[in-house]
This record gives C-alpha cells, sequence and structure tokens, in this order.
C-alpha cells in the first residue's frame, strides 16, 4: 500500500532526500483512495513544508515530537504497562518486520510510527489497512493533540487514521485527553524513560505476522486509568 508508506515519510524528521521526495509523495496520495478532506490536508502539508526555511522545520520537528512526550512517535510513549511486557511486544513485532523482510537499522526502534506503517505498506490493501487500525486509538490521540496546537501534522494523522478503516475508541480518547501532560523538561524526559532495561532483540514465537502488532495496543486500552475531572490536556 504506497499511501502508508508516503504517510510514513511525511512523519520522518525533515532532511534535506524528505523535502525533495515531497513532489512524489503528494503524487502518491493525490491518487490514494483518502477521501478529499484528507488528500487536500496533506496536499497543503506538503507544500508547506516544501516552502518552509529547512532548519525551522526541522527545530518544529523537534519540538513537537522529540522534546513532548505526549506527542511521542514511539507507540509505547503511549502505552502504560510493565516495561518486560513491552519489551517482549517489541521483540514480537521485530519478528514479524523480519519475516516480512524488513530490517531495522541500529538506531531504530520498531514501534517507531514510521517505520510500523511501512511494514503495514508491505502488506496487501486488507491486510495492512487492519494492521494501521490496530493503532486507531494513538494516531487519533496524536491527531487531537496536535490539532490543539494548530500544527499541520496532524492532517498527516488523520490520513493514517482513515486509512486505518477504523474508528478509534472515543472513551478511550476522551480519558487520555483528560490525563495532564507530562513537561517537555529534561527532567521529565528522563523521568519519563527511566525504566528497567529491555532486549527488543529476544526471540518471538512463530505466529502471524498481523497478531503482533496488536500487543502495541493492547496495553494502551488495558491500562487506562478512570478519568479524572479536575485533568486537563
Amino acid at each position: 500500500m504506497l499511501a502508508a508508506k508516503a504517510l510514513a515519510g511525511l512523519l520522518l524528521y525533515p532532511g534535506p532526500a524528505l523535502i525533495e521526495a515531497l513532489p512524489e509523495i503528494a503524487a502518491v496520495l493525490r491518487a490514494s483512495g483518502l477521501p478529499d478532506r484528507d488528500r487536500n490536508g496533506v496536499a497543503a502539508f506538503c507544500d508547506g513544508l516544501a516552502s518552509t526555511d529547512l532548519l525551522e522545520a526541522q527545530s518544529t520537528y523537534i519540538a513537537l515530537f522529540d522534546r513532548n512526550p505526549s506527542l511521542s512517535l514511539y507507540l509505547f510513549g503511549h502505552v502504560h504497562g510493565d516495561s518486560r511486557e513491552r519489551g517482549q511486544a517489541m521483540a514480537d513485532l521485530v519478528a514479524d518486520y523480519n519475516r516480512m523482510g524488513l530490517e531495522l537499522t541500529g538506531d531504530e526502534l520498531p514501534d517507531y510510527i514510521p517505520v510500523f506503517l511501512e511494514f503495514a505498506s508491505l502488506h496487501g490493501e486488507a491486510e495492512a489497512r487492519a494492521l494501521i487500525g490496530e493503532i486507531a486509538e494513538v494516531v487519533a490521540l496524536l491527531a487531537e493533540r496536535l490539532e490543539k496546537r494548530g500544527s499541520p501534522y496532524a492532517a498527516v494523522f488523520r490520513a493514517v487514521e482513515t486509512l486505518g478503516g477504523r474508528q478509534a475508541d472515543r472513551e478511550t480518547i476522551e480519558a487520555r485527553l483528560s490525563e495532564p501532560e507530562p513537561a517537555d523538561t529534561p527532567e521529565a524526559l528522563d523521568a519519563q524513560y527511566e525504566e528497567a532495561p529491555v532486549n527488543f532483540m529476544e526471540p518471538a514465537a512463530a505466529d502471524s505476522p498481523c497478531s503482533k502488532a496488536a500487543a502495541l495496543v493492547r496495553e494502551f486500552n488495558r491500562d487506562l486509568p478512570p478519568a479524572r475531572a479536575t485533568d486537563k490536556c
């Protein structure tokens, strides 16, 4: 599914290669089956990114996704659960990637959303949509948080959400939005990721390539705390 790979590209750190590829990415998405709303949204995003100074675009990306845990592009950044369980889910996902011939580089983690979307793009359309649908709640949550910030990246996540073909559970989204967002200070970031080390490369049991991907979001819903009336986004 070329649309999934194109959207994955738009969520990468904006380097010269991405800027050069924007016309091709935009063409793929124009020819996709996405509705006009999503095609227009990502077209505007591509135009905006192409006309933005590269250093400014990179600074914006870092401020949004690297320094703000509530907008993390790592699926497990939005999952509360035991680190060992997360580690096993990561290992299972790596095994799924390997079975499809997708090999990670040394600095990539398997739950990085652009990598997950590229993995989905290697499947047939129905299976790709099912995989993307598994992360609908995370994608919708990111889209809403970005919309509240007035970020053009929201259009990319809305297109991903549409591509998955599954409506995110509103109760889950509202409960997550009601939680206070962590501060984007260095100390808060350290606390966010302070946990026992896990080995993402442990062998995983053979299973359907799609079945392990769902493990990434089971924790998202299972460990959802009750919403508090005094919490805010």
